[in-house]
């Protein structure tokens, strides 16, 4: 359908980030856009979005004097994950109280990780 998309913005920067973390090198528009299953996006919305991440700080592009322009991103998908944690925490009204929410939701192992981290930190 004209005008209509079949895959939410924010789903579609993730795959791109997919397709380039799991790549052993840079990747090219065209093999970003292999990674997609079909229906597949076009080519122009793959660039666009490239170009939106770009600007965002999360892709890096690379021009080689004879070789296409090749994409990667700019941080790896942990530091990725990390900045969106400490970007939803900083949004929040109250910081205890999201906090206090994640924490709840976390697995009885991610409580462990988590203690580990901070008994870490806290140690002199």
């Amino acid at each position: 359908m004209a005008g209509q998309r079949s895959r939410p913005r924010g789903q579609l920067e993730q795959a791109v980030l997919e397709a380039l973390w799991t790549a052993d090198a840079g990747l090219t528009a065209r093999q970003v856009l292999e990674v997609f299953d079909e229906p597949r996006p076009a080519l122009t919305t793959v660039l666009t979005v490239l170009d939106r991440l770009g600007r965002k700080g999360t892709v890096v592009r690379e021009q080689h004097d004879d070789a296409p322009l090749t994409f990667h991103a700019a941080h790896s998908r942990e530091d990725h994950t990390a900045s969106l944690m400490a970007n939803a925490l900083a949004a929040s009204s109250d910081r205890e109280a999201a906090l206090l929410q994640f924490t709840g939701s976390l697995a009885s192992g991610d409580l462990e990780v988590l203690r580990r981290a901070i008994d870490s930190r806290t140690r002199p």
